[in-house]
């Protein structure tokens, strides 16, 4: 059976709410971050020589990446449901959604989460970070005017990749001036699959 090795408050609480959506049988196993340091513990390195999650195991197979993950599960249980149809418009663009996600989008989020840990000294960065996370949130929040989802008519895996996105967004405060986005946000949160993936996965502070 999929084993999923769930480190709390990380980007493998959407890979939880992947299965929960598409009802894939799954065992989960819990990894606890330090709390004064916020590293993963050690024990993640024997899954992984990374010790980084999220990361599954399904059989003889080792995966590792937030989109390979997704895509994986998908493809490997998602019976033709969360993506389009391989060559169609529709999944180039879903493809780019999976790679924009953690390739360009992360990149200002994470510069400001550890540059605002510098202080003063960081002071001189923030008006290049500011300019990047205004540019990455206004491309992401206009690919959302008028839609429901970023792909096609109903929940796909670039929703499920993009999550983070706009949590890590929100936690930040930068928000407001993306209407689309923070009510996309908004909608998937309140999915039935994503509140279950919240009980079973403990407390997630990016809600």
């Amino acid at each position: 059976m999929l084993t999923l090795h769930h480190l709390n408050d990380s980007r493998s609480q959407r890979i939880l709410w992947l299965l929960e959506e598409l009802g894939t049988p799954y065992e989960m196993k819990r990894y606890q971050r330090n709390a004064e340091t916020r590293l993963a513990p050690p024990e993640l390195k024997a899954v992984h020589p990374l010790g980084k999650s999220p990361v599954i195991t399904d059989g003889d197979r080792t995966i590792a990446e937030s989109g390979a993950i997704v895509d994986y599960i998908i493809r490997r249980y998602g019976k033709g449901a969360m993506m389009p149809e391989a060559g169609s418009a529709d999944y180039e663009a879903y493809n780019e959604w999976l790679h924009y996600s953690e390739g360009s989008a992360m990149l200002p989020l994470m510069l400001n989460l550890y540059v605002g840990r510098l202080k003063e000294a960081g002071a001189p960065l923030h008006p290049r970070i500011d300019s990047e996370l205004a540019n990455h949130l206004g491309y992401v929040d206009a690919a959302l005017k008028g839609r429901d989802f970023f792909v096609g008519p109903s929940l796909s895996g670039a929703d499920i990749q993009m999550s983070f996105v706009g949590e890590m967004a929100k936690v930040f405060g930068k928000l407001e001036p993306y209407p689309n986005l923070a009510a996309w946000l908004e909608r998937m949160h309140a999915r039935p699959a994503f509140q279950r993936s919240i009980a079973k996965g403990g407390p997630y502070r990016f809600v």
